[in-house]
């Protein structure tokens, strides 16, 4: 049945090539309208001048992690392993807590321009600026030309197996325009654009999950033909695989290392570069803190199980994709062939190029932030006019693009091993990111040294697999070792690395680091500093507690609910989902509406 089925084509009428049209001229208008503005000063071009409220940057974090390979990567999840294996990723809500009620509000209330920028301000000296460039360039380039060259292949299977049509020409076009609104109107345009695109993207993924149980006959159809599959094992379908720590080896553990380690070892422990860049444009701490609150409800209970239907869907379609030239990552534009409907395949598209736009636009703007604030103009020319810098991070703007591009079509194969390289290599940083703000005693090494052997590790490991790629680990082969065994070595070793390193070097000085207090206000182990004092407004206490523990409660809560409800099951999902607004409406008699900055 798969190999029969994915002959089909889907075919545009004037029609859908007519609301391709119509998306691709608003994008463009929209980099005219804002140009001006963008042109004001690197503040406007990278950060909107600190104007957004919580709705507009909140939806913009939601658009900008609405890729295009995202539902290709959860396809490939469940297919490969089940529902269960999304833990990847919904086990870093514990840590997405503490970037609402925690760094949010600490990253405005700093109001730097970067992440970046926070280093010399909180440490001192040449290893300050030494790691503030040097994390500039890791993640604007060696970083985020991965994760870019894995949302640029993950719209070329799309777009090969949608319409039939080359990778090349299609990634060219898309990027073409996305190039000409996100250059020319800066961080205004992709805000902008992602309003836009969210809407697009919620609309269409569910949509297509609408025709696709439509197609199967209805949910209750579609799981039967699922569990009728050759092979179908029970952990396809469970949220949660049965609970077994007999070994390293079961799902069991590996979703419970996901649990313990990933949310608060992994590099964006504190938030995240462009997640942070989005606290930063907000009017003041209490829009960073509702828009960051926002984006993660979407971002975990809201947007996945459109995807999970599908991809379902496609497991019950196309049971075997092993012949297909992109494997089980084919399945989600496969089943937008097959289920379709005439005059829908337009806004198909649209969903798929708007994904994809609203993640390319961020990331080009993202990155040459770094490079231009945190290399540019701290090392190279550091007195230019504001034009001047603008000017340059247009060219690096273009220039990442084009690089991004080559990265897709010669370096990336799977979407999920790129998704679990990166983390490892940023693994173990983590907790050095959250000690910045809460121990006295964290300095530059501490960074340096995370960094370095997060780095050392992930690449050591890679070469060994190819040099012995049947050697056991663990019970694995080296090639072939799944992350959560990696992570279980790399995350303590790098610890040991960078504390080692900070209890054997200086600290800061007690003048730096008393600056860098009364401006953050954190709370926590810095007893040294204060003396004692209290400077009012910290962040860390049990008023931070609660509102952390409620907002686990809204997520998941809400996450699970409407899972449930999905999968017929009435009864939890409603439990589960007046659990969630009781949290949400306990949060919001928790939260300060006069809090300002």
């Amino acid at each position: 049945m798969g190999a029969a089925r994915s002959s089909l084509t889907m075919h545009l009428t004037v029609l859908d090539w007519g609301i391709v049209a119509v998306y691709f001229a608003v994008c463009v208008a929209v980099g005219v309208i804002f140009s001006r503005r963008a042109s004001e000063s690197t503040d406007s071009y990278f950060i909107s001048g600190r104007h957004l409220p919580w709705w507009l940057l909140g939806t913009s974090m939601v658009a900008t992690t609405f890729a295009s390979d995202t539902p290709l990567a959860i396809t490939e999840f469940l297919r490969v392993g089940g529902i269960w294996k999304n833990w990847y990723w919904w086990s870093l809500g514990v840590g997405s807590m503490l970037g609402v009620f925690l760094f949010a509000p600490l990253w405005r209330r700093v109001g730097v321009l970067t992440d970046n920028e926070l280093i010399e301000l909180r440490y001192e000296g040449r290893p300050a600026a030494f790691l503030r460039g040097f994390k500039a360039l890791y993640f604007s380039i060696g970083h985020n030309l991965i994760v870019m060259g894995w949302v640029i292949k993950g719209m070329g299977t799309v777009t090969a197996v949608l319409l039939d049509v080359p990778e090349g020409p299609a990634i060219g076009v898309c990027l073409a325009i996305t190039m000409i609104y996100t250059l020319s109107s800066g961080f205004w345009g992709v805000v902008v654009t992602d309003l836009m695109q969210f809407g697009v993207a919620m609309a269409g993924s569910l949509v297509l999950a609408f025709f696709a149980v439509s197609h199967c006959g209805g949910m209750a159809a579609l799981l039967s033909k699922v569990q009728a599959l050759p092979g179908f094992h029970p952990e396809t379908l469970r949220f949660l695989p049965a609970a077994d720590l007999s070994s390293i080896h079961t799902p069991f553990s590996e979703i419970m290392i996901y649990v313990c380690l990933l949310w608060w070892s992994s590099h964006d422990a504190d938030g995240g570069g462009y997640i942070i860049q989005r606290m930063l444009s907000a009017k003041n701490e209490r829009h960073a803190l509702l828009g960051t609150l926002w984006f993660y409800v979407a971002h975990y209970a809201l947007r996945v199980w459109p995807w999970i239907i599908v991809g379902l869907a496609s497991m019950a379609l196309f049971p075997d994709l092993s012949a297909h030239a992109f494997k089980d990552k084919a399945g989600y534009p496969l089943v937008m062939k097959a289920v379709l409907r005439p005059g829908y395949a337009g806004l198909m598209v649209v969903y798929f190029f708007g994904a994809f736009m609203s993640t390319i636009d961020t990331h080009v703007n993202w990155s040459t932030s770094y490079l231009i604030h945190d290399v540019y103009r701290r090392f190279i020319r550091p007195s230019a006019p504001e034009k001047h810098y603008i000017f340059v991070a247009r060219a690096a703007g273009a220039a990442i693009a084009v690089a991004a591009a080559y990265v897709a079509v010669y370096w990336i194969d799977s979407i999920s091993q790129a998704w679990q390289f990166i983390y490892l290599m940023g693994s173990g940083v983590g907790l050095a990111l959250i000690g910045r703000w809460f121990w006295w005693r964290v300095n530059a090494y501490s960074e340096i040294a995370a960094l370095a052997s997060s780095l050392a590790l992930t690449i050591g490991w890679l070469c060994l697999g190819r040099l012995m790629p049947e050697a056991d680990f663990m019970g694995y082969p080296l090639a072939s070792t799944p992350l959560h065994v990696k992570a279980v070595v790399v995350v303590p070793v790098s610890i040991a690395v960078w504390v080692s390193a900070t209890l054997l070097t200086a600290p800061v000085s007690k003048e730096k680091l008393e600056r860098f207090y009364r401006l953050a206000r954190p709370g926590g182990l810095w007893g040294p500093v204060t003396r004692g004092e209290k400077y009012g407004g910290e962040i860390l206490g049990w008023d931070f507690l609660a509102k952390w523990l409620g907002g686990l409660l809204l997520i998941y809560g809400a996450l699970f609910g409407l899972g449930h409800l999905v999968f017929l099951r009435w009864k939890e999902g409603s439990l589960l989902l007046a659990m969630a607004a009781a949290a949400g409406a306990w949060l919001f008699t928790l939260m300060d509406p006069q809090r300002e900055s």
